[in-house]
């Protein structure tokens, strides 16, 4: 359910921008300098804001209807009660520990130096 109301959603925006790019600034709508034809200047404005009108409506709706279903599909616990709790340990095999490294006794108190550089 949640797949499909995002899908729409994306199909509304895409077309929300398309809609909006098409409109003139000044308001003329797709009218811009014709003289006549089958839709004049006014007539382009006003199905452009029209269209602009639904599809925005449509974005809302299905914005709401996608935090409506996010919030009932969350659980009560927050994203960092998730983090804190300690992972179930796994069962690995035991490797047999490193012998432990000897270091030749310090011949004096003084720290230790790098050599003079050439």
């Amino acid at each position: 359910m949640e797949n499909v109301v995002l899908s729409i959603h994306l199909i509304l925006a895409l077309l929300l921008i398309g809609v909006v790019l098409l409109q003139r600034s000044e308001g003329g709508g797709l009218g811009m300098g014709s003289t006549g034809g089958v839709m004049t200047g006014r007539q382009a404005a006003n199905a452009l804001t029209r269209l602009t009108w639904i599809f925005a409506a449509g974005f809302i709706i299905t914005s709401v209807t996608l935090t409506i279903l996010a919030a009932r599909a969350a659980s009560d616990a927050s994203v960092v009660d998730q983090l804190t709790t300690p992972a179930p340990a796994t069962t690995a095999p035991a490797t047999p520990a490193a012998p432990p490294i000897e270091l030749p006794p310090a011949a004096t108190d003084a720290p230790v130096t790098p050599p003079p550089a050439n």
